[in-house]
């Protein structure tokens, strides 16, 4: 069986801007990991894993940054502020195409 694993927020094909790096994200955002984590190497069933945990921290704000606590919106901003620069600098574009 081949398994691909993550390539991580650092050299994530749109900067983080990703399923995969929205999970390692959001976590970093709930205090699941570290922001140092970029989840390089990890498999999609760790991935997915993640995600469950996420999916169960965002429940309380119903998916929305907006009702985020202060202390994690302004977290929010911050790591989602970068993920825009690093897909920027690769060519990404917030525009959405007819492929988007």
């Amino acid at each position: 069986m081949n398994q691909t694993n993550y390539s991580g927020l650092e050299a994530d094909r749109r900067g983080g801007l990703t399923d995969a790096g929205r999970v390692i994200m959001d976590a970093q955002v709930f205090g699941l990991l570290p922001e140092t984590e970029t989840g390089a190497g990890w498999s999609m069933a760790r991935l997915q894993n993640l995600a469950e945990q996420v999916n169960r921290a965002w429940v309380s704000y119903g998916g929305l940054p907006s009702r985020l606590p202060e202390d994690f919106r302004t977290r929010h901003e911050r790591i989602y502020n970068a993920a825009i620069e690093r897909a920027r600098a690769k060519g990404w574009d917030d525009e959405l195409g007819d492929e988007d």
